[in-house]
């Protein structure tokens, strides 16, 4: 034809170049499309689709902070674009922005009321930000608009979920899965959801069903594994760490796991180099450390331990249980301060964690401060009335301090829970016999003939 070879100068040459980039983007060639993009908005740099397509492009690479400088640019070349608009407000929620997210909602929600993105992505706002009745709000006000929109009921399963409301997050996934039997992940979620239950039947159906439908989510894939550990099937949670590893083989979460199963099974060799090989692709990650202190105390290598522990205590486990059981490796090593400085640090993650009080309460027995370790001990039974340690510790207290009433009480409250524990049966005849002594010497100082003058 005639007009086949004719261009039209440069801007014909830059929708050449965006029409590649979006081939590339479709094709999953991320930053060639982007590379591609930018050719096209160097010769039109006032084309705001472009602008729009690139930061989508960003935002598939994770990029969110680079996408939202886009979506700004483009909206100062299209200033109510409703599409731009909820899209740099979904980044705003990704970074953290919840007031510039809401207030960019909201402004939507002005020029089009019936826009439901803007209700829709607003649940995802509310719920970060811990305002789960708002976003209910915006679920009903979303469903005014449409009743079948299924990543409505997927957001609202996740506020749901994190309100620890797992029954009801399953009835909202499974919607989701009934209007979308493709969206991402939704399987693996409902799984999650049911072992928040310990329904473990249903928990292993739906992370069958996620990974037969999308057999490489190595997220879907680990939590599975974990989901056998803690069910102790050993050998298949085994199965699906090693399938992470053909799958990512520098993934270091999953050799971490591997040792775990090792030490389960005693070999502390095994699961010392599983351990390392995690350290070698993640020096930060949390756990590795605190394992191969154990495998060290195995071997008597106090000295290893010891900086094993420093190590991971760096680290700044978030955790008080980890916390907890790291002060327990301490006090075995006789490293006293550091153990109380585990404690005290899960005492700030958690104000309610009864054996840091506890053990808090150990150390200042070893510190010979009594008074103050029967306080940390009526503290963690405050917390936790059935903690045997610290009524068995605080009848010993009660009786050093010839309390025997209140040493009674509380060896009785012991035993209903231990009957069978043999160091409770000892102070049970250590209080019987230290009563018995008491009342011959105050029945023998009734005796005593006074003094006449």
């Amino acid at each position: 034809m005639l007009f086949d070879e004719m261009t039209f100068g440069g801007y014909d040459q830059a929708e050449k170049k965006a029409i590649k980039a979006f081939q590339l983007y479709e094709n999953g060639k991320i930053e060639q499309a982007i590379a591609e993009i930018d050719k096209a908005l160097e010769i039109n740099p006032a084309n705001s689709s472009w602008h729009f397509d690139k930061a989508l492009a960003l935002d598939s690479s994770s990029r969110f902070e680079d996408a939202i400088s886009e979506y700004e640019i483009a909206l100062s070349l299209n200033p109510d674009d409703l599409e731009i608009l909820n899209s740099l407000a979904v980044d705003y929620t990704r970074i953290g922005y919840y007031d510039l997210a809401i207030t960019t909602f909201e402004h939507i929600q002005k020029l089009d009321p019936d826009f439901e993105p803007c209700y829709c992505n607003r649940i995802i706002a509310y719920t970060e930000m811990g305002l789960h009745d708002l976003a209910e709000q915006m679920f009903y006000l979303a469903q005014q608009i449409n009743p079948d929109c299924p990543l409505c009921y997927y957001n609202i399963g996740n506020s749901l979920f994190i309100q620890r409301k797992f029954k009801k997050a399953v009835s909202c996934w499974k919607k989701t899965a009934q209007l979308d039997p493709a969206h991402p992940q939704i399987h693996y979620r409902i799984a999650q959801a049911y072992l928040a239950q310990d329904d473990f039947e249903n928990a292993r159906k739906y992370f069958l069903q996620e990974l037969r439908e999308n057999p490489g989510n190595i997220d879907a894939i680990l939590d599975f594994g974990l989901f056998l550990l803690q069910t102790a099937d050993l050998e298949s949670a085994k199965e699906k760490f090693n399938r992470i590893l053909e799958l990512q083989p520098d993934f270091a979460p999953a050799f971490f796991y591997l040792g775990e199963i090792a030490l389960n099974n005693n070999d502390f060799q095994k699961a010392s180099e599983l351990y390392k090989k995690a350290l070698e692709i993640d020096a930060a990650l949390v756990g590795p450390r605190y394992r191969l202190a154990i495998c060290c105390l195995n071997t008597k290598d106090k000295n290893k331990a010891k900086a094993y522990l420093l190590a991971e205590l760096q680290l700044t486990p978030g955790h008080p249980d980890a916390l907890v059981a790291m002060s327990s490796m301490f006090l075995d090593l006789g490293e006293i301060d550091c153990a109380a400085n585990c404690l005290l640090r899960a005492i700030d993650l958690d104000s309610t964690c009864a054996d840091a009080y506890y053990y808090l309460g150990c150390i200042d027995i070893i510190r010979k401060r009594f008074e103050n370790a029967a306080l940390l001990f009526l503290s963690a039974l405050d917390i936790d009335p059935q903690h045997t340690g610290a009524l068995k510790n605080l009848t010993c207290l009660y009786l050093k301090a010839s309390k025997f009433g209140q040493a009674d009480e509380n060896l009785r409250k012991a035993l209903k829970l231990a009957p069978d524990d043999k160091q409770l049966k000892k102070l049970a005849r250590a209080l019987a016999f230290r009563r018995f002594a008491q009342n011959i010497t105050d029945f023998l100082s009734r005796l005593k003939p006074s003094l006449k003058r």
